[in-house]
């Protein structure tokens, strides 16, 4: 089965057919957040450091750490891009353990968080555009990361999926080409607003079907595309993740925080016998029951983890 590795100093994650569905926590991006992106250029890390512990206490098993900041006192992202990611990077893996998605449209910024990232990291991302592709795919081969490969192209993003599959399929052949193995590209088949297309949910389930069967290539998209422009966006989510995952969709970059989510993608993996005995369900279903309580999900997430820390560890010391 295909599996894509990717590591952190300490910590391994594998993204698989036959593995739990990979979270990877959103929240370390500037886009949309002024206040955030305020900070940043300001030298202030503090949203980013709050926001790395409180998505992996929840559950995040990688994070994206994406430095687009475009800064009033200089415009150009080649230039202060780089240096951020770097800074970013090296926070972030400063404070937890996970595996990082260094994240940006920008190639010096990549090459700066690659350089930096500690582990094997995942490389968000390139294109079917010919220009980024020439930039982008060398850095992959150099660094020996895997890439998410996102399924436009020069003429944009197609409303038909048959056109984004062969985007897919021709990034794929391209990465080959340089020596880049299927099972490091995580292609991402763009996630069409359900409000301003109908068929959008069928058409990226479809898509995810065959991007398994006939690439053999593992899957990840923005989740909450799904829902924008709705209300009540984190049902339309909740609902979306487990109809993915059924439809072979292996990882996603979404928000941890939201426990109805979590909550989805929790059952997804009992399911689909990717939590064996239901062991996960078990402790998730004890936090979900202190946040009917009214603890906070990021506190009760992280309490459960301490606890289950606690006892493996007394485990290890009654056997020796």
């Amino acid at each position: 089965m295909t599996r894509t590795i990717i590591e952190s100093k300490t910590k391994t994650v594998a993204i698989g057919f036959d593995a739990p569905f990979c979270v990877i926590g959103e929240r370390i991006n500037p886009t949309g957040r002024k206040k955030l992106a305020a900070e940043l250029e300001a030298g202030d890390f503090s949203t980013v450091e709050r926001d790395a512990l409180e998505q992996v206490a929840c559950g995040a098993m990688v994070l994206d750490v994406n430095a687009g900041v475009v800064y009033n006192s200089n415009p150009n992202p080649n230039e202060t891009e780089p240096p951020l990611m770097r800074a970013m990077i090296e926070l972030v893996q400063g404070l937890v353990d996970v595996p990082l998605c260094i994240d940006s449209s920008v190639p010096a910024a990549l090459e700066a968080g690659l350089a930096a990232a500690e582990g094997r990291p995942l490389l968000n991302s390139v294109t079917g555009e010919e220009e980024r592709m020439e930039l982008v795919l060398p850095l992959v081969k150099k660094y020996n990361v895997p890439v998410v490969a996102i399924s436009n192209d020069d003429t944009g993003i197609s409303e038909d999926p048959d056109v984004r599959f062969e985007v897919a399929k021709r990034i794929v052949q391209r990465a080959a080409d340089y020596g880049i193995p299927a099972h490091d590209i995580v292609v991402d088949p763009l996630v069409m607003p359900v409000g301003a297309m109908g068929t959008a949910g069928q058409q990226v389930f479809a898509l995810v079907r065959r991007l398994r069967e006939e690439l053999g290539v593992n899957t990840t998209c923005g989740a909450s595309n799904i829902s924008f422009g709705l209300p009540h966006r984190h049902g339309i989510n909740a609902a979306f993740l487990p109809m993915a995952i059924g439809a072979g969709m292996t990882s996603a970059i979404m928000n941890p925080t939201r426990p109805v989510e979590m909550e989805a993608v929790r059952a997804a993996n009992f399911l689909m016998n990717h939590d064996p005995n239901g062991a996960e369900w078990i402790r998730f279903s004890r936090v979900l029951d202190a946040v009917a309580e009214g603890t906070p999900f990021a506190q009760a997430a992280s309490e459960a983890n301490a606890a289950g820390a606690g006892r493996a560890g007394g485990r290890r010391r009654r056997r020796g």
